[in-house]
């Protein structure tokens, strides 16, 4: 079992296999975005910053979608799940982003959670056919096929991309700072 911080996330790996060092700062950029959203109600999720449309509960949304995409879709060639399977992505491009504000924080935490439990097993899935090197069923446009190892480090880096945007949001909401 992992150290926890303060915050409850999950402390990576300091001396492991590469699988698990990779799933470990995953799972830690995951708690992550969970801390800068814990405790705020819908007013707080919709909060902006500057000239940005970024929200908390878009990043609770757009990385729901995001996890969706590259470990079902990509990873394992499934279809768009619900909320997403409906959406007319090529007319609305953004709709993960501003569609959030029309969800209660609770249906924002359970469509990322959902997400993100769904994606641990398909990832686990994936590691028991293939390993890091296992290519994703869907290919690019022009037929490369990244592997396991490269959607996990592409996640690890859109999280904390992304939790650099909740950091200033979160601190605009209430004050609370923190790594």
């Amino acid at each position: 079992m992992p150290d926890v911080d303060d915050h409850g996330r999950p402390e990576p790996p300091i001396a492991a296999d590469e699988t698990a060092t990779l799933l470990g700062f995953l799972d830690y950029q995951r708690a992550t975005l969970a801390w800068k959203c814990r405790g705020l109600d819908a007013a707080g999720l919709q909060v902006m910053v500057a000239a940005s449309s970024i929200t908390l509960g878009g990043l609770l949304k757009h990385l729901a979608y995001v996890e969706d995409y590259w470990f079902s879709q990509r990873l394992h060639g499934h279809d768009r799940r619900p909320p997403f399977d409906t959406v007319d992505w090529k007319a609305d491009p953004d709709w993960d982003w501003h569609s959030a504000v029309q969800d209660t924080p609770e249906q924002l935490f359970a469509i990322w959670q959902d997400s993100v439990t769904r994606s641990r097993s398909l990832v686990a899935e994936a590691l028991a056919d293939g390993g890091l090197e296992r290519l994703a069923e869907r290919p690019w446009p022009n037929g490369e096929k990244p592997s396991l190892r490269w959607i996990l480090v592409h996640m690890i880096e859109e999280y904390g991309r992304h939790n650099g945007h909740a950091d200033l949001l979160r601190e605009s909401v209430d004050g609370e700072t923190g790594e």
